[in-house]
Order: structure tokens, then sequence, then C-alpha cells
């Protein structure tokens, strides 16, 4: 007798491995709004040292992305995440006991290794065990738990020094991080192993590296990524400009509401209408959000920003990683997530780095007002290269929408199309009929 029950997502394996991503994150967090006042307060630091020991832990991130899909893929999903979870425990422990900036530096660096591949390898997993027909949605769930670590992260950190010192501080992290270590245990993986090259003097490409079919996308939400990485860098200073200090503690929690109320809907809607009428919408949105910033000269106004970027950021992120993921083989899920993840890191850092010299010159009002038509271009250049894809004649050459891959590789831009070569967007062509993303808005 045939059942219409969808598979579930909220198994023992979605359940630990999320709680492995929120604790990491969570930690993370807390570090990046903690640790440059604890170099300028209690190690005597230069606000450029605060800043740096930042920047330190995204650099390490970043180099690694690109080599740490190959070596999830190599090592296996469960061996790294252990491993990992492990070397990322007993950094977070280092903090205990640093005396100097430079060692303190060092112990980033490392934390900044370890980090990028965790990451990768919790994504993967992610990816992994839930559902096919169900990973937009699984997937929106797990991102959440990221997206919840941004709250949770500062306000668990800021909060904390106010009654006890920096090292007691880092003893909660590091006993936090056990948690995640037994977590970590819990997974199970089914690996999926390819079969071994005979060593015919095969030459390295970057394939070994990076999953080119999740480029397009990766580069997508790098650049959201980038008009995004205003609002976490400077939005407490912004807040202290308006004279809503006493606000600025609530920005984030408004932000965590609303993605928390909209994302169960909007992950259902993508997996079953497609991608244009959810990352569209959430693009305008996310600019609403900006934009509203931009002129917030009261509480309400400010709040208000908040809940529309929770909307529209907070859904982007897992819409586009969901696309990474399925535009590759089931096999190269870790070269996705890390070739996404890379992108997305330095959307981050980049962006915190040039539009905070772009603040100095033109203030944070004019800064979130041109995010936000930053964003607005994104969103007419995502629509035209979708209104493109979906003309395209596939192999039969008829008119197909825009499919969602199953298990099998995606081509990198497009196929059989004349069309521009755009790095928004990667077409998957010949895919089952009872499986596809509808590109109209109906």
């Amino acid at each position: 007798m045939k059942t219409n029950e969808r598979p579930p997502i909220w198994t023992k394996n979605f359940l630990s491995i999320s709680f492995v991503h929120f604790i990491v994150f969570v930690i993370f967090y807390t570090l990046l709004t903690t640790l440059p006042l604890y170099v300028i307060y209690d190690l005597g630091g230069s606000e450029a040292q605060g800043g740096l020991v930042v920047t330190a832990m995204f650099i390490t991130a970043i180099l690694v992305r690109p080599i740490s899909g190959k070596i999830v893929e190599r090592i296996g999903k469960r061996k790294i995440l252990i491993s990992l979870v492990i070397v990322f425990a007993v950094t977070t422990f280092g903090y205990i006991w640093i005396e100097g900036f430079a060692a303190l530096l060092i112990l980033r660096l490392i934390h900044g290794v370890s980090f990028g591949v965790l990451t990768t390898a919790t994504s993967a997993i992610a990816a992994d065990v839930v559902p096919d027909e169900r990973r937009g949605e699984g997937l929106g769930y797990f991102t959440m738990s990221m997206n919840l670590a941004v709250v949770a992260g500062p306000f668990l950190g800021l909060t904390l020094i106010q009654f006890v010192s920096f090292q007691y501080l880092f003893v909660i992290l590091s006993i936090t991080m056990l948690v995640g270590v037994v977590c970590a245990w819990i997974v199970k993986t089914k690996e999926t192993y390819q079969p071994a090259v005979t060593p015919v003097q095969r030459k390295m490409t970057i394939h070994d590296f990076l999953e080119l079919s999740a480029l397009p996308i990766a580069l997508m939400s790098s650049l959201v990524a980038f008009a995004y990485s205003g609002v976490i860098s400077f939005i407490s200073v912004y807040a202290t400009e308006l004279g809503l200090e006493q606000v600025s503690s609530y920005f984030f929690l408004v932000f965590a509401i609303t993605m928390l109320v909209t994302r169960p809907y909007l992950g259902r809607l993508f997996d079953e209408r497609g991608p244009k009428i959810v990352i569209l919408p959430c693009l305008i949105i996310f600019a609403s959000g900006l934009l509203t910033l931009s002129i917030a000269d009261s509480a309400v106004l400010f709040l208000v920003s908040a809940g529309l970027i929770g909307v529209g950021y907070g859904t982007l992120l897992p819409c586009l990683l969901s696309m990474s993921v399925q535009s590759s083989a089931g096999h190269r899920n870790s070269y996705a997530t890390a070739t996404f993840f890379m992108m997305f890191d330095s959307g981050i850092a980049l962006g915190s780095y040039f539009l905070g010299i772009f603040a100095s010159f033109t203030g944070f009002s004019s800064l979130f007002l041109y995010s936000a038509v930053f964003v607005l271009i994104l969103t007419i250049s995502f629509y035209i290269v979708f209104n493109k894809i979906a003309a395209c004649p596939g192999r039969n050459g008829k008119n197909k929408k825009l499919g969602r891959q199953v298990n099998k590789p995606s081509l990198f831009l497009v196929q059989n199309c004349a069309v521009s070569v755009d790095p928004f967007i990667a077409v998957v062509d010949d895919v089952p009929p009872e499986i596809t993303w509808d590109t109209s808005s109906k």
C-alpha cells in the first residue's frame, strides 16, 4: 500500500550534526565579539591588533576551504568530524592559558584551520542525512543553527564578561565544546567511496580542490555575504551613533525570531516551487531591510530593519547552499560545500574590511544605503539569468524547466544554450521529470 508520508528530517543524525554545527558557531561568534576586547583591555594591545585576531581566523579558514572538501572525501566524513571537533575543542581550551598577543595570533590561525575543515564536514554530512526531496527544507533547518549562533554567541559573550573574567569565559566555552565532541561521536555516516585511481601520472586539477558546478552559486553567496558583512560588523557602532545603544542588543534577537517564524514555510516553498520564487523576493526583502536601516532614526525602524534582514538574508543562505549542493554529484557534496563556504567566508572577510573603509568616508547610513542598492542590482542580475535559463532548449530541442539534480553532475553555467556566460547560476540538464524546479513565478 502506497503512502504519501514524506521521509523524516529530524533524525538522530540530523539533530546531532546540527547541534555540533550550532556549538561550533556559538564559540566562533562569541570569540568574534569578545577577543578584540580581550586583546585591548587584558593584553594591552591596540585596536588594530584587536581586529587582527578576528581576521587571522578568517584567513586560514578561507585558505583551507579549497582542500577541505578533498580532505573530507579522502579520509571520510565521520573520521574528519571526530578528529577536527577534538582539535577545535583543544584549541578552544588553549585560550585559557594564552598570555601574549603573538601566542594568541598563532592559536587563532590554528583555530581557523580546524574551523574551515570542520564546518565543511558538518555541512556535507547534513546534506547527506536529509532526504533528497526535502533537501531545501532540511538544509534550511540546518543553517538555522548557524544563524541562531549569530544571536546566541554575541549575547553569551558580551553578557558573561560583565560578570566573569575572560579566563572563565574561555573555560565555559571549552566545556561547551566538549558537549559538541559527544554529539559528533553520535553521528553515523554512510560513506561513498570512489574507485581508487591507479598511480599512472594522474595530474592534480582544480577539481581536486573545488566543485566548479557549485562555483556560480557560491559566488552569489559571497556577494550576498559581502552586503551582510556591514551589518554584522558595524551594527553596534551604528546603533551608538543613533543613540540606540540599549536597543542594539535586541537587533539580532528580532533577526532570529523572524527567521525562525518564516524559515519552515520558505524552505518547503523552495522545495515545491523552486529557487526563483523564494530567492528573488528574499533579495528584495533583504535590500528593503538595508534601506530601512539606512534611514532608521528610532528604535521602531531599527528593529523593523532587523526583521526584514532576518527574513531576507536569513532565507538566502540555506537556499543558496542547497542549490550549490544540488548542482554537484552526490559523492562531491563535500567539495560543493567547501566551495560554497570558501566564497561565503571571503565575502564576509572582504566586506568587513572594505565596507569599514567605505564607512570611514561616507558614514554608516550611506554604507547601508549603498549596500541596499548593491543587493537590488544583484536581484536584477539573478532575475535576468533565471529567465534566460528558463528559455534555454534542452537536448531534445524543447524548452525545459531548470531541474533539480539528484546525485548526478551538473554543468558549469549554461549547457546547450546560446547565452552569455554569467557567474550567478549553474544549470542542470536532463534531470528526472518528476523532480523539477519551476522557474515561472506563479
